[in-house]
């Protein structure tokens, strides 16, 4: 993998996602030899992911290049790769461009999508957790609508205008509420030939309320916002099977559509090699520690999305967002510094600076430890603490224009097929 020999310890990062960026800044010019390896050269800003399915935004202003992080790092190495296995006894690494040794080994591998064991709607349906993934998802609304516009008979066109979204979590009732813009402000105007009364989005969830991981305030408000939107809400549903075309619910709900996003859940992203009680069956992730080391090994740490870290506040670990993984990865960066120095670890204490979501224009909802809100200002909070979280301040010029203008015009200006999607 050609990375200089060196009398620094090497800690080898794997991940570069909140979890992997934040160890990285923290082992900045430190007396250790860092190696960040990723299947992609670019961080992702997944809160914002939807908003390049929607065409809201253009990806290259929610990714960032993993090498202009380290670039001033004189003893940081980055590799794009894929890990396939743990050698612990060895203490080593294979990976699709060769092996590597390791003193230290982080895991940040996140998560990946959770289809629960249904093939069906795992090879037909669209995930959204990657750039590639939230692109596919834009080309296909917008070839659907051009297909919808030439469309023969009424079935076919409201097979392609029927947009269904599986999972009201936050990544679900921020994308119906994108894709309900789109109809209510987009359609009209770049689509005469079609009535936007023939678009609709169908929001199923499992769960008796949208939102489940926030508060009843907090879903009662975003269920008032969705549906002024004119976003269809199915509560305690289930999809059962999806070939394509076809949706079939646990209920007597059937619907016909040629999208189908699946939103609905993630599960741990684990690297074989490491003996199976280290792992949590069915959640994926690692048991580890107060100090994020994974149970079984002193110089082996998990952190971030793929780390479950049981506590008496958090029996079934810390909540796979972005804050836990920023947290622990600031945390771990100090402690491995202090564990080469050989002096005591600082146990990890998550703080909690609440939850947010967002479902339109003048419209988000905002979980506080004392206080809860929604409306234009939890909008306007949830847009600063977006924006300041980017990485990089050309993304965040960038997102910052682009919501403008979108917010004056009520335009969404990235709607271009760059590459088309085949099912």
């Amino acid at each position: 993998m050609n990375i200089p020999q060196s009398n620094l310890p090497r800690v080898v990062i794997i991940g570069g996602g909140f979890a992997g960026v934040n160890l990285v800044k923290a082992f900045a010019n430190k007396n250790v030899q860092v190696v960040l390896i990723d299947k992609r050269n670019y961080h992702t800003f997944q809160p914002l992911l939807y908003q390049v399915s929607s065409a809201g935004l253009e990806p290259d202003s929610i990714a960032y290049p993993l090498r202009k992080i380290i670039k001033k790092h004189k003893t940081s190495f980055f590799r794009l790769a894929q890990v396939e296995q743990i050698l612990p006894e060895n203490k080593e690494i294979i990976t699709s461009i060769g092996h590597l040794s390791y003193d230290y080994l982080i895991i940040a591998t996140g998560t990946k999508t959770n289809y629960f064991g249904n093939k069906a709607i795992e090879s037909s349906s669209m995930p959204m957790k990657t750039v590639p993934q939230a692109l596919n998802i834009r080309s296909l609304i917008l070839q659907n609508f051009e297909k919808a516009a030439i469309a023969d008979t009424e079935e076919e066109r409201e097979a392609y205008l029927n947009f269904v979204i599986v999972g009201a979590g936050p990544t679900g009732v921020e994308l119906a509420g994108a894709i309900a813009e789109l109809k209510n402000n987009i359609l009209p105007r770049d689509y005469r030939d079609l009535n936007p009364n023939d678009m609709h989005i169908h929001l199923l969830e499992g769960a008796d309320r949208v939102l489940p991981p926030m508060s009843e305030h907090a879903s009662k408000k975003a269920e008032r916002f969705l549906e002024k939107l004119g976003v269809k809400i199915h509560r305690n549903t289930f999809v059962k099977h999806y070939d394509g075309t076809t949706v079939t619910t646990n209920s007597e709900l059937k619907l016909e559509s040629e999208t189908l996003i699946w939103a609905a859940g993630v599960t741990g992203a684990p690297i074989q090699g490491l003996k199976a009680e280290a792992l949590i069956q069915g959640a994926n992730r690692y048991k580890v520690n107060q100090f994020n080391q994974i149970e079984g090994h002193t110089n082996i740490f998990a952190v971030g999305d793929i780390a479950l870290m049981a506590s008496e506040d958090y029996p079934k670990g810390h909540p796979q967002v972005a804050q836990p993984a920023i947290q622990q990865g600031k945390l771990l960066g100090k402690n491995l510094l202090r564990l080469i120095d050989n002096k005591p670890l600082k146990p990890f204490t998550y703080r909690d600076k609440g939850s947010m979501a967002t479902i339109g224009r003048n419209k988000a909802v905002v979980d506080l430890k004392h206080y809860k809100f929604g409306g234009f200002f939890a909008w306007f909070v949830w847009m600063f603490v977006h924006l300041m979280s980017l990485v990089g301040f050309r993304n965040r010029v960038i997102v910052l224009f682009n919501w403008t203008y979108n917010y004056i015009n009520f335009d969404k200006a990235a709607r271009l097929i760059i590459r088309p999607y085949k099912k």
